[in-house]
């Protein structure tokens, strides 16, 4: 019973970052040039958030055992590029920075979160050799659709 309350808590969690981002995005000055401090300032509270887990763990809960292998490690940290990178292209997407004027939200997170499952499925598929049931090809392919059909007749500047 555990694992849909994390699948639902980890999905709301990820929906709030998406739209946050965009709100802040909303807020960068027309004289910025870049928003990277916002990537940071949004890493530095998922760290915050990370190591308040972490120490409440071993406050809290007797026995816990935090060490990780190496791989492990180095997996994570390859994890942390993307999205540290992500977060950047965020920020730029939703700033409108360089001239470029502010993408939707209605378009760019749709896009973005639909296109990772997409990927997300393919490397599952190619990479860790996991098997695909003809229903997991078929929602990729409506997800596709679904993407195409987000960027049929809009603007891809601001909503």
């Amino acid at each position: 019973m555990v694992a849909p309350l994390l699948l639902l808590t980890a999905t709301l969690l990820y929906a709030g970052y998406n739209v946050l981002i965009k709100i802040s995005g909303t807020h960068v000055p027309e004289a910025a040039t870049s928003t990277v401090l916002g990537a940071i300032c949004l890493q530095l509270a998922a760290l915050t958030t990370s190591t308040t887990f972490a120490g409440t763990l071993l406050l809290f809960k007797d026995g816990q055992h935090l060490q990780l292998t190496t791989p492990a490690y180095l997996w994570a940290a390859g994890a942390g590029l993307c999205i540290g990178g992500a977060e950047i292209a965020y920020f730029y997407l939703f700033g409108g920075i360089g001239g470029e004027k502010p993408m939707a939200a209605s378009l760019a997170i749709p896009t973005i979160v639909s296109g990772t499952i997409v990927i997300s499925l393919l490397v599952s598929w190619l990479v860790l050799r996991e098997s695909l049931n003809w229903y997991q090809w078929l929602g990729c392919g409506f997800i596709v659709l679904g993407i195409v059909l987000l960027f049929l007749n809009s603007r891809v500047g601001p909503a």
